[in-house]
């Protein structure tokens, strides 16, 4: 059976994820200018795009009514208190400071949350050897 069809088949790579805002200058200047993410461009009807290593990450302004509603963005990073620290410099106000969230057999999960203008929850995560 063809992979794409057939019993094999799987979803995998993730190719864009959409975040409402009912802003797209002030959103732009927040994931760009305070996030510091790759800008790639803007279309109408007030959409902006953005570089995740790969994956797309798309600010939806038509979508405006779901602003604060998003799924969770998790950023990952490999010191998460220097990221931490950097974003607050920023401006960035967090839920509360990077705190444990697991312990694994080969690592522990690091996590600190927080929204972007429109109330849409991120959060920084690092895996810490």
């Amino acid at each position: 059976m063809d992979q794409l069809t057939g019993p094999g088949f799987g979803l995998g790579e993730i190719g864009q994820i959409a975040i409402p805002v009912t802003d797209i200058d002030r959103a732009v200047a927040f994931y760009r200018d305070v996030l510091g993410m790759r800008f790639l461009f803007q279309a109408p009807p007030g959409l902006a795009f953005f570089d995740c290593g790969g994956v797309r990450l798309m600010l939806d302004a038509p979508a405006a009514e779901l602003a604060g509603q998003s799924s969770v963005v998790y950023y990952k990073v490999a010191v998460i208190r220097d990221a931490f620290a950097t974003l607050a410099g920023r401006g960035v106000v967090f839920e509360a400071d990077p705190h444990l969230i697991a312990r694994m057999p080969d690592h522990e999960l690091w996590m600190a949350f927080f929204r972007d203008p429109d109330s849409n929850l991120l959060a920084l995560m690092s895996e810490v050897r």
